[in-house]
């Protein structure tokens, strides 16, 4: 068995740059990318990996980052792709990030200083007991951290500079992807697959050390627009108002399950709110409907529907139209048919001595498009925790277990073939 352990570890020192520049994306925008700074992180990463000896790489006009590490194997391998994603959530502040590394983590709470609010303590954050004697890597409490997706983006490019300069871990080509957008669910909408040129692919884009993920949700946007009467409120027994209308279809959805609140941990789906823009004579609400099952989100839409036919009939003179687009399918309906993709990942973490956890995401990955597209795809750790918000931690000695990860899913596909 060779020994995959880098000498020096990289992953830290690129993942404290990266995450001070500015990639948040923006769902509004109708360019691609949505924003051109998440173009700041890809040129810094192809001038990286050009330093590295990855000649081709390069950044295309819809911000994607391609190189290729070569294979050093006289057996034809297949190409293994990866992926990770630049941008951060809309959710949560990116800009002006201020990292802190805070060493030798002992249990208890972690203040964060910029704002004494936000408190990181195991009770809220299980893993952080799991983390004794590690360095935790937290944002200074007043923006998100951007581990999600930065831990990634740090990982695959410390293992690309492990392999370009380790001749003795055999592999095949190895491609690599970094895309903008994914945040927004339109990661990959303009990438070439052809020009990318995988047989198999990895997202590392995933939580607790040693998890490897093969299901996701299948997701749905559905939009709600409502039509209601305006009249000068002077004469108001005319007047048929879109924001209370909304606000009565919101607050009959039900309290007690179909809700993120209420199906956390399960495999329950949920019809969610995320959206609400309203006057008096129009409303707009948008709605993610999610489940693992295909058949059950349409069984959430119409109820859904249902909701929203009764509480019309309460407003004479107003009406509705409810519009619903596919977002994402279950990868595992893909990753089924090809189980050694899957397998070979649970290996590398065994080969490098991480118990391996298989399970599923409550929510999707560019791997979920990705599978459909032909490159079969699950999600690999990356140890991230508390995405999108202020609390965003991750662990560094769990970041250098996700590159070595990495560097032995190159080597076993070798091996294997």
């Amino acid at each position: 068995m060779i020994q995959i352990e880098p000498a020096e570890f990289t992953v830290l020192a690129r993942f404290l740059r990266y995450v001070k520049i500015d990639t948040q994306s923006d769902p509004y925008s109708t360019t691609f990318p949505s924003t051109e700074k998440q173009k700041d992180l890809g040129r810094l990463l192809v001038q990286e990996l050009i330093e590295m000896g990855v000649s081709d790489a390069h950044m295309d006009e819809y911000g994607y980052v391609f190189g290729t590490v070569p294979a050093n194997s006289e057996k034809e391998v297949p190409v293994v792709c990866f992926c990770a994603h630049m941008d951060t959530s809309p959710d949560c502040s990116g800009k002006d990030v201020k990292p802190l590394v805070h060493k030798n983590y002992q249990g208890g709470d972690i203040v964060l200083p910029n704002d004494t609010s936000q408190v990181l303590n195991p009770l809220h954050h299980p893993d952080l007991s799991k983390q004794i004697g590690n360095d935790i890597v937290t944002a200074s409490g007043d923006t998100l951290l951007g581990a999600d997706n930065k831990a990634g983006v740090a990982e695959i490019m410390d293992a690309v500079n492990f392999l370009m300069n380790t001749p003795e871990i055999k592999h095949g080509k190895v491609r690599i992807l970094f895309t903008p957008d994914e945040e927004i669910g339109r990661g990959v909408d303009k990438l070439d697959m052809e020009k990318l040129g995988a047989d198999v692919g990895y997202t590392i884009d995933g939580e607790t050390l040693g998890s490897i993920e093969d299901e996701t949700f299948s997701a749905d946007a559905a939009t709600l627009q409502i039509n209601g009467v305006s009249v000068h409120p002077g004469f108001g027994e005319k007047m048929k108002s879109a924001i209370k209308i909304g606000a009565n279809v919101i607050e009959k959805l039900p309290k007690d399950r179909l809700s993120p609140e209420t199906t956390s941990g399960s495999r329950n789906g949920f019809i969610h709110p995320v959206a609400f823009d309203a006057t008096v004579e129009r409303a707009t609400i948008e709605f993610i409907v999610r489940d693992f099952e295909d058949k059950n989100l349409v069984k959430h839409e119409q109820e859904l529907e249902e909701i929203v036919k009764e509480v019309i009939s309460n407003y004479q003179g107003a009406s509705y139209s409810l519009t619903i687009k596919e977002q994402y399918r279950n990868m595992k309906h893909v990753l089924s048919r090809y189980p050694e993709v899957t397998s070979i990942g649970i290996e590398a973490m065994e080969y490098v001595g991480i118990a391996p956890i298989l399970r599923s995401i409550r929510g999707g990955t560019d791997g979920s498009r990705l599978s459909f597209m032909g490159l079969p795809c699950p999600n690999v750790f990356a140890g991230e925790h508390a995405f999108h918000g202020k609390q965003e931690w991750v662990s560094v000695q769990d970041m250098q277990k996700a590159v070595q990860t990495i560097l032995a899913i190159a080597h076993i596909w070798e091996e294997r073939t």
